[in-house]
């Protein structure tokens, strides 16, 4: 009986009731728990020369990211973890435009600790096989663990216009997912259906630039791999990575 007051005030105690403190760590949370899988899978591809070179592996990793973070804070901030989401939402006047920048902040933050969390989780597999040298290029390199790079054939224009087809073609998707007044998606299987997206975006689109699909997604782990020891290579626009 003494523990479970102990516990109800401790709950107390910590509950938080401002509303948008509330949302933000939800949001921080969700888009922690999406880099982290998306990332973690990335590592395995690339660090394991068994799962080297499985694609399928990465993107269904990918997806059910996606799921997981929606699962985890769609009903507390949305589960945007996505700053082309939270756009979308303020141009359809869903969401309000003050709390954009905030939403940007944080999911870009949950990014970068979560690729923090990345690399101490692989940290002795990405020493290993990288030879003790982090590069940006070349047959061992590790920085695409964490953000997403062109294919050595991707100009910077093909690359700009590969991000804005993909994401767009993922906003349109799940905006028709979300339209109450379109085909149903059964309660509570609205992340499955979004995951599912996800995986046929990735699948179609992925090979030119990785499929980000999601600035926070890409600029949170990039910038940590920036101070991790990957240098400011990670800004530039690589070519011949292979």
């Amino acid at each position: 009986m003494g523990t479970t007051s102990f516990l109800t005030r401790a709950r107390g105690l910590l509950r938080i009731r401002n509303q948008l403190v509330r949302e933000c760590l939800a949001e921080l949370l969700a888009t922690f728990m999406l880099i982290v899988s998306r990332a973690g899978s990335s590592a395995q591809k690339i660090t394991s020369f068994e799962m080297k070179g499985n694609l399928l592996t990465s993107y269904l990793g990918g997806a059910l990211a996606v799921m997981v973070g929606i699962y985890t804070a769609g009903g507390i901030s949305g589960a945007h973890m996505n700053p082309a989401f939270s756009f979308a939402m303020c141009l359809t006047e869903q969401f309000p435009w003050w709390k954009f920048p905030i939403f940007v902040v944080v999911q870009t933050l949950g990014s970068f600790i979560s690729a923090g969390a990345v690399y101490i989780l692989y940290y002795d597999a990405i020493w290993h096989y990288s030879n003790g040298t982090l590069t940006v290029s070349g047959p061992r390199e590790t920085a695409s663990i964490f953000a997403t790079y062109p294919a050595d054939y991707v100009s910077i224009t093909n690359g700009f216009l590969d991000q804005v087809i993909g994401t767009g073609v993922l906003m349109v998707g799940v905006m028709g997912i979300m339209d109450t007044r379109n085909k149903a998606v059964p309660k509570g299987l609205e992340p499955v259906v979004v995951a599912l997206l996800v995986l046929s975006i990735e699948s179609s689109m992925g090979a030119n630039c990785g499929c980000p699909l999601n600035p926070a997604r890409d600029l949170g782990p990039r910038l940590f791999t920036y101070v991790a020891g990957w240098g400011p290579e990670v800004f530039r626009w690589v070519e011949g990575r292979g």
